[in-house]
């Protein structure tokens, strides 16, 4: 069995740095990762939590838990899970995501949303297979631009 290890991140370091260069281009491939600053921004952001999974001790896996309070409450939604392509399907990604909901529950948020794209279809498994239930709802995008 694997020893997968979740963990929040409080600091950045050059580790984690590093797993973030390597992890985010087999996430997407229209956005770089983030650099040291932006993880800092995000570690101390109080609307994120990020989570980091160790395989075995090295980072394979991370997954963003975002928290901000609305006029209904508060709203939880997991951003940007990812795992690397050598650890997948050794349970990272259930660790990473009940992990969050955990966090979530902590909180005292009620629901916890994500997004998958249909072409993730392993992902989409996972996650039902999870307990999380398709909703019957529109996701729109309007693209802002970026002034150079």
């Amino acid at each position: 069995m694997a020893d997968i290890a979740i963990e929040i991140a409080d600091s950045v370091t050059t580790e984690l740095v590093e797993a973030f260069a390597r992890l985010i281009p087999q996430l997407s491939k229209s956005n770089p990762p983030p650099t040291a600053e932006a993880l800092a921004d995000m570690i101390a952001s109080p609307a994120s939590v990020v989570f980091i999974a160790r395989l075995d001790g090295e980072i394979v896996g991370s997954l963003t838990l975002v928290a901000f309070r609305i006029p209904t409450g508060l709203r939880t939604m997991v951003e940007d899970v990812v795992v690397d392509e050598a650890a997948r399907g050794t349970g990272v990604a259930v660790a990473l995501t009940e992990a969050a909901m955990n966090e979530a529950r902590r909180l005292g948020a009620s629901t916890i949303d994500l997004t998958s794209r249909p072409s993730r279809v392993a992902a989409n498994k996972l996650y039902q297979r999870i307990g999380f239930v398709q909703r019957d709802t529109n996701v729109y995008r309007y693209v802002l631009g970026i002034d150079d």
